[in-house]
């Protein structure tokens, strides 16, 4: 094992610093000029076809999704931990909820970000925003709902589904979204703030 991550602060690299903080796995992490030179660059363009991070490699074998690089992290040096076993209706839920929180959740609040911060003025659309918002609204009332009694999605367990959910959560409390009458969403994040590993990679 020699892992590497290819890091930029406040991006999805964040998940995979936080899990290998929580299963205690030694990790290089490089940080990146991520300017748009840089993203449209061969060397990195073949490490990362659409440009984006993160990129996490081990020895000679290398990914570019993040939510896969947990599964990945989990199966090969995660001797059981923070996943349900495998065939059960726990991992099922782990499963449901660890692909909410990026491919359901995740994206209105990446058409905001992309209309109030990363394009140029001149090509943000106000209407997709509040479009977004509303959808993300929808995706947090969800969670409300579906979560439980907690305190973690799956229950009493911490899994790497927290890790999902927490870094769209980070996404959704920049942009104003997480309101204070959803007390267990609240509830939920405010946990995830105390534990040690998740605010030690929101620094790197």
């Amino acid at each position: 094992m020699a892992l590497t991550l290819y890091h930029v602060p406040g991006a999805r690299s964040l998940r995979v610093i936080w899990l290998c903080l929580e299963l205690d796995l030694p990790l290089t992490i490089e940080t990146i000029d991520f300017s748009p030179k840089f993203r449209d660059s061969e060397s990195w363009r073949a490490l990362s076809p659409t440009g984006k991070v993160p990129v996490l490699r081990d020895d000679g074998f290398t990914m570019f999704e993040s939510g896969a690089m947990l599964q990945y992290l989990l199966d090969a040096y995660g001797a059981g931990q923070l996943q349900p076993a495998a065939g059960t209706q726990a991992a099922a839920m782990f499963q449901q909820w660890s692909w909410f929180a990026e491919a359901t959740f995740a994206r209105p609040l990446g058409d905001i970000a992309q209309h109030t911060v990363v394009r140029p003025e001149a090509q943000r659309i106000p209407a997709v925003v509040d479009d977004a918002r509303q959808r993300a609204s929808i995706c947090l009332q969800a969670l409300e709902v579906g979560m439980g009694a907690g305190p973690y999605l799956l229950g009493s367990a911490f899994t790497a589904a927290d890790v999902n959910m927490g870094y769209s959560l980070v996404l959704a409390e920049r942009f104003g979204l997480i309101e204070p009458g959803l007390s267990r969403v609240v509830s939920y994040f405010d946990g995830l703030k105390t534990r040690p590993h998740f605010l030690k990679a929101l620094t790197l």
